[in-house]
C-alpha cells in the first residue's frame, strides 16, 4: 500500500499499486466506492496487463484518511488525487471519479495524458433517481445520524458493501459537491482538454445527453450493449477492449 499526504495536516490518501511499464494507469471510484473493487479485474486481463497500475481511493473512501475539516469537493478530491505525484498518466475513473479526473485534467494537464471516462458525471445537478442527489437531499447532520443507515438499507447488496466503507460526513459532502459541479461545468472542461479522451456509456442507461457535441469536441464516445452504470462489472470483456483500444 502507498499513500500520500493531501491536506497540510498529515491526512493520506491512499492506494495499492501493480508495478509495471510507464505511463501509469491510474483507476479512480465512483461514489462510496472503493477502486479495487471496481478496477482489479480489469487491470488484471491480458490485454491490459504489464502497465503500472494505481487503485486508489478518493479521501473519505475505502482505505484513504476521512479529516473531519475537508470538504470533499470535487476541487478537492482532485488535489488530493494530485497528491500521489503522477506525470503523464491514464485516468481510468468512474462515475464520480470521472467528474473529478476531469478537474484534475483541467487544473493540472502535466499530470494527464489520457481520460477513459465510464458514465462519468458531466453536468451539475443530476436527477433525483441519482444516488449523489439522494444523498444530498438531506442536511449534513441528519444524514449522518440516521440518514446513512437509510440510503445503506435501499441501496442494493453492491453499492452498500463499498459504501459502508466510506465516512458518512465525508459521503454526503462528496455527494453535495458532485451536485454543484465544477466551474466551468465538468462538460465544458471535458471538450475543451487537449488529451485523449474517450467516454463509455453503458447501453442500459439510455442515450448520453450532448453526445455529438462531445464528438465534435475530440471526445470518443463508446456505447457498451448490455451494460448498465458499471460497466466494468456487467460487461468486463467489452471495458477491458475500450481500454486497450485507447492505449
Amino acid at each position: 500500500m502507498r499513500e500520500a499526504r493531501f491536506d497540510g495536516r498529515g491526512s493520506c490518501i491512499r492506494w495499492t499499486e501493480a508495478p509495471g511499464a510507464e505511463p501509469a494507469r491510474v483507476y479512480v471510484h465512483g461514489l462510496g466506492s472503493v477502486s479495487s473493487v471496481y478496477h482489479a479485474h480489469i487491470a488484471a486481463r491480458p490485454e491490459l496487463a504489464g502497465r503500472r497500475s494505481l487503485f486508489v481511493d478518493l479521501p473519505g473512501h475505502g482505505i484513504s484518511d476521512r479529516p473531519q475539516h475537508f470538504g470533499y469537493t470535487l476541487e478537492d478530491h482532485a488535489d488530493a488525487l494530485d497528491a500521489a505525484d503522477l506525470t503523464g498518466a491514464e485516468l481510468v475513473a468512474h462515475s464520480m471519479g470521472g467528474a473529478v479526473a476531469i478537474v484534475l485534467a483541467h487544473r493540472r494537464p502535466e499530470l494527464v495524458s489520457r481520460l477513459v471516462l465510464t458514465e462519468a458525471n458531466l453536468d451539475a445537478f443530476p436527477p433525483s433517481a441519482a444516488g449523489s442527489s439522494r444523498i444530498a437531499s438531506y442536511e449534513e447532520d441528519d444524514y449522518v445520524h440516521g440518514g446513512h443507515a437509510r440510503v445503506l438499507e435501499d441501496v442494493g447488496p453492491l453499492w452498500a458493501a463499498t459504501m459502508r466503507l466510506a465516512d458518512a460526513r465525508a459521503l454526503h459532502r462528496s455527494a453535495v459537491g458532485l451536485r454543484r459541479g465544477s466551474e466551468p461545468v465538468m462538460r465544458t472542461l471535458l471538450e475543451g482538454l487537449p488529451v485523449d479522451r474517450v467516454y463509455v456509456q453503458g447501453g442500459l442507461s439510455g442515450e448520453l445527453e450532448g453526445r455529438q457535441a462531445l464528438e465534435a469536441a475530440g471526445v470518443r464516445v463508446v456505447t457498451v450493449p448490455g451494460a448498465g452504470h458499471n460497466v466494468m462489472l456487467d460487461r468486463p470483456d467489452e471495458f477491458a477492449a475500450v481500454i486497450a483500444q485507447a492505449s
